[in-house]
């Protein structure tokens, strides 16, 4: 073979090379580790890919593999970059550590298990953080977890093999080593993480901070925090992810302080993803099971962003993703960040548990002093359906007095609620609670059944349904403190109650082809029930 390689000009290695190069760009990454066998029958072994079973990892689940795996990735990076290879097996690890310009591949079979032996020796110390009053801990530290990178480049973690964080804490010990994430990322660029599981992720399934042009994709995240955090990153692309997490937000956007500085989360694509809150486990077992709900625990599980917002988000787009037993839409501004140019399209809900769309401008101010109020405004959402949204709760559009939410569109909705409100619920003063926590259900039971807008101007209603499953007392808006309120193309049930919007301390407000509902425009109004 050699001699007939060499009469097209090319030696055996270069021809390989070029073949292999030829089948991943046709059949994906997972055609070339098929070549690896093709390569050790010519002597090339190392060539294709950095095998950790070549450099003593042992995958039975017993030994400990993390200083293997790391051999293999510093081997690779010491040739200039290269793969580094699982094949099936078992590797419990303490932490691994990324290097710029390595693949990490795991197999169909291969699973890195996040160790709980000897926490102290096989997990790496937390770094010294530039502050950690501004955010959470979790937020402030990266080098405790499974899988880091730091000040990396042109990395992936990809395969079809699993990430178990068997070892990990979902909250943190003080002054104790011990790991909380399995995937952590900080202030590195060109990231890939694909196809891989990550079950029962830690605090964090993966934490990016300050990480730009990374892709999340084909990922299945069944975890009891956080599935994903991005926190001041730029240029993201999240796709075709299934991510189950009852007790915390599944797929979160966040701005911190972590990173010295406000540093916006920007220019963000999430599209074809699935958010769930069944019981941990439930989702890659295919069984969906639902037992916390007998216990009274309402699952969170959904898309957020907001409760670290010092940096701000500029330019996100959501579209196609489903939501299922979890629950809703919450974009929030509370430490001083512009929250603004977001389009969020083709969303379908199911059994949501508190408010399906939830829009907050707060004052906690969790930031260096003198951080002003922040801006949340130019929210564009379309085309959504919920079917059996929470009885207490409905859309909520909630800013603080003197700074309002602006610039709001909501097209092409529908809504079925539970229904069984009463009177007494839809008369309650709703608390500002300017400077708490920002959280769906934080004010209580809502004051109308569909939608409630306080301290907000320029919101555009058109094509938007509300439905009834039970008799409700409540209106079915009520806006407070609002300007510009254009409604088109609306109907709401009136099942227990005849009264369709209260307007208190309201101006141009105004209604056109809304059902049962005479056009009009009113200027400016104290109080007044529109029938």
């Amino acid at each position: 073979m050699e001699s007939s390689c060499r009469e097209f000009g090319r030696s055996r290695r270069e021809w390989l090379e070029i073949l292999s190069l030829q089948i991943l760009r046709l059949l994906g990454a997972a055609a070339v580790f098929s070549l690896l066998c093709v390569s050790s029958s010519f002597g090339q072994q190392g060539y294709v890919a950095f095998n950790v079973r070549d450099f003593g990892a042992t995958g039975n689940g017993q030994n400990i593999d993390s200083k293997a795996i790391n051999n293999a990735i510093n081997a690779a990076a010491n040739a200039g970059g290269g793969t580094v290879y699982l094949p099936a097996g078992e590797y419990q690890c303490g932490s691994i550590r990324l290097k710029s310009n390595v693949a990490l591949y795991l197999e169909q079979g291969a699973v890195i298990i996040a160790t709980s032996e000897n926490p102290e020796v096989n997990y790496d110390q937390a770094e010294a953080s530039v502050n950690d009053i501004y955010q959470d801990y979790g937020h402030s530290h990266w080098h405790n977890s499974l899988i880091w990178g730091d000040s990396v480049h042109d990395v992936s973690i990809s395969g079809t093999g699993e990430i178990y964080g068997k070892g990990l804490v979902k909250g943190f010990i003080k002054d104790g080593m011990v790991a909380n994430k399995s995937i952590s990322l900080h202030s590195c660029r060109n990231v890939i993480i694909r196809d891989i599981t990550i079950f029962h992720g830690g605090w964090f399934g993966i934490l990016a901070s300050g990480v730009d042009n990374l892709t999340i994709d084909d990922l299945k995240i069944d975890t009891n925090r956080d599935g994903i955090d991005i926190d001041c990153c730029k240029n993201v692309h999240v796709s075709n992810c299934s991510i189950n997490s009852p007790n915390d937000d599944a797929l979160c956007l966040k701005s911190s302080y972590a990173l010295g500085d406000p540093r916006a989360t920007k220019n963000v694509t999430i599209t074809n993803c699935q958010v769930s809150g069944y019981d941990e486990g439930t989702l890659l077992d295919g069984t969906y099971k639902r037992s916390d709900n007998a216990s009274g625990h309402r699952p969170t599980g959904r898309i957020k962003f907001g409760t670290e917002s010092n940096g701000g988000f500029k330019n996100i787009a959501i579209s196609n993703c489903v939501f299922d037993y979890c629950g809703g839409l919450a974009l929030e501004s509370v430490d001083g960040a512009a929250l603004e140019d977001v389009a969020i399209s083709n969303i379908t809900m199911r059994d949501v548990v508190n408010d399906p769309i939830f829009l907050r401008l707060g004052a906690r101010m969790r930031g260096p002093k003198g951080t002003k109020v922040g801006e949340l405004r130019r929210i564009k959402i379309t085309n959504v359906i919920v079917d059996d949204a929470d009885s207490m709760h409905c859309i909520t559009i909630a800013g603080i007095p003197g700074h309002d939410i602006h610039d709001v569109e909501l097209n092409n909705i529908s809504v079925y609620y539970r229904g069984g409100g009463t009177g007494k619920e839809s008369e309650r003063i709703v608390p500002e609670n300017e400077d708490k926590y920002p959280e769906p259900g934080m004010f209580g039971p809502a004051p109308a059944y569909g939608l409630f807008a306080r301290h907000a101007s320029g919101i555009e209603l058109s094509d938007v349904n509300f439905y009834l499953t039970a008799p409700d007392s409540r209106p079915a808006f009520r806006f407070e403190d609002t300007k510009g309120i254009y409604m088109d193309d609306v109907s709401a049930d009136r099942n227990g109650t005849n009264e369709f919007a209260v307007l208190k301390d309201v101006s141009r407000f105004n209604t056109h082809q809304v059902e049962g509902v005479a056009d009009q425009q009113i200027k400016a109004v104290k109080e007044k029930i529109i029938r």
